[in-house]
């Protein structure tokens, strides 16, 4: 057929989909029946044109008998079959340009592999048009071009160029041998359908070396304006990719040894120490990101991370010495940003230093920098709701703040900024939903100290005395020398007297005496 179909145009094209599976068959009046051949069809179905799939049992029979690779396409439920079906492609080594004659093994190809870049790199894949719809097959293509664009404004990653990427359209590809060609660590494929009114969009991200599945999704949506389904879609992806690399590039940074680690790891290790936040852990990931900067004193992340951790450590857990810390914060944020402009995390956290320190002017600029140059940075948008929400500005604070809670919904800061929720709604006099933050933040991480001030105020402004005066005796036995800070001293964060004052009139309606 590959060579039938040399020169043809695509609609006169014929285009097999082969499944195969081993099991019992029913033979009767000239036909075949039985799941045997029932999962063999649905395997079918899933099949790209030209490709094939088979199951965990043929897989498991052939794989070392066949220059042929098997990309784990995960467990599929298909239709009259009661469990799912364990579904591989099947992928030839070699070119495809011509098939292999009887007897014959197909070569081995032997690009050499490029060498990773410094940072997470990714290739988004054409995605196959499975519809048997030729008018979809723009769709496909659209997402993925899309995906690409919208990935390649992260500064955190290597996004592989889309001309190179679609040399890979309607073939069948190894993961494997894409991440050795294109030298990234991360493969993004995936696959849309159309039945009737409805297309469904599938999409996985794979890690290239270990053929490991990092995240997938499913997006079933109706056929109505295609060029906003096209764009709900790409944002879907997209939004989940950044996060998804992030959490696997920990794990990856985990499983290295200790004397292997360069600038890189360190700073993952230091960030999965600093989001456990705990004094121990951030201890931890204070040594961290200050060997990454010992490592190498170009890289940014060491500077901003270490900045992070030190601001956590005086502000939040009360170590160290709070007078010095705003200064010393603040000098690591203006080096990082020194050394590389389009680090937008860089430019979020001196903006949060900068508000802190009093310059609001200049820590909406660098925030929005941030924005400008990673729209779908999670964390810009949770520094920008926390700079409004303290500026007197909490609605628009909390709109910023749901943005940075959908772009990244599996943040393990969620707790920190679900205190920022309460906060905001405080502000706004909604003490209803600053009740339910604030008991959703406490639930989140009990420890946390901030967690526990804003439930007393709220259920005081209410006028649930009893629930009140409990919280407000949680929250100074879970930490008095917060509660000190924070309420008696008055935290340098309330730079609006109206803010302290609001704060204090729910602590006293709490039962609070000072």
């Amino acid at each position: 057929m590959l060579a039938r179909n040399e020169g043809v145009p695509d609609q006169r094209r014929i285009e097999i989909r082969i499944g195969i599976n081993l099991g019992d068959v029913i033979v009767e009046d000239g036909d075949i029946f039985g799941d045997g051949v029932n999962v063999a069809a649905r395997l079918e179905a899933l099949a790209e044109p030209g490709g094939v799939c088979v199951s965990r049992v043929v897989r498991d029979q052939v794989r070392d008998k066949l220059n042929v690779a098997f990309v784990d396409l995960g467990e599929q439920q298909v239709k009259n079959i009661a469990r799912p079906v364990r579904t591989y492609r099947a992928v030839v080594l070699g070119p495809r340009a011509s098939s292999p004659h009887a007897g014959e093994t197909p070569a081995v190809q032997t690009t050499p592999a490029l060498a990773l870049p410094d940072k997470p790199s990714v290739a988004v894949l054409p995605f196959s048009n499975m519809s048997g719809d030729p008018a979809q097959e723009f769709v496909a293509d659209g997402i993925a071009e899309d995906v690409i664009t919208a990935l390649s404004r992260y500064p955190s990653l290597f996004v592989i160029a889309r001309n190179s990427c679609f040399t890979y359209k309607g073939r069948a590809v190894d993961v494997k041998q894409v991440g050795r060609e294109l030298g990234v660590r991360y493969v993004l494929e995936g696959s849309l359908r159309k039945a009737g009114n409805r297309i469904r969009v599938t999409a996985q991200l794979v890690e290239a070396e270990t053929g490991k599945h990092v995240w997938a999704a499913r997006h079933d949506r109706d056929l109505a304006d295609i060029f906003a389904l096209q764009d709900e879609i790409t944002e879907a992806v997209t939004v989940a990719i950044a996060p998804a690399v992030a959490g696997a590039e920990q794990q990856r940074a985990l499983r290295k040894p200790p004397d292997s680690l360069d600038a890189w790891a360190t700073y993952q290790r230091g960030l999965w120490h600093f989001g456990k936040f705990t004094v121990d852990d951030n201890e931890v990931a204070q040594r961290f990101f200050q060997q990454s900067i010992d490592l190498d004193p170009t890289f940014t992340g060491g500077y901003w991370g270490l900045a992070a951790a030190l601001w956590y450590a005086s502000n939040i857990f009360l170590v160290g010495r709070q007078i010095e810390t705003p200064n010393a914060v603040e000098a690591l944020a203006r080096r990082a940003v020194a050394l590389d402009g389009s680090d937008a995390e860089a430019r979020s956290w001196l903006g949060i230093f900068l508000f802190v320190g009093g310059d609001y002017k200049g820590a909406l600029t660098e925030i929005e920098r941030g924005l400008t140059l990673s729209p779908n940075l999670a964390f810009a948008h949770g520094a920008l709701g926390f700079a409004l929400i303290w500026s007197g500005q909490p609605k628009e604070g909390l709109a910023s703040l749901e943005k940075c809670r959908r772009l990244d919904p599996r943040d393990p800061s969620v707790g920190v900024y679900l205190v920022q929720f309460a906060v905001g709604h405080y502000y706004s006099g909604d003490y209803e939903a600053a009740v339910e933050a604030a008991e959703q933040a406490i639930r989140s991480n009990p420890d946390f100290p901030t967690s526990h001030f804003w439930l007393p105020a709220a259920l005081g402004q209410l006028g649930r005395t009893a629930d009140a005066k409990e919280a407000l005796e949680r929250a100074i036995a879970v930490s008095p020398g917060h509660f000190d800070l924070w309420v008696r001293q008055r935290m340098p964060l309330f730079r609006r007297p109206e803010d302290y004052a609001h704060m204090l009139e729910g602590m006293r309606k709490a039962g609070w005496e000072g």
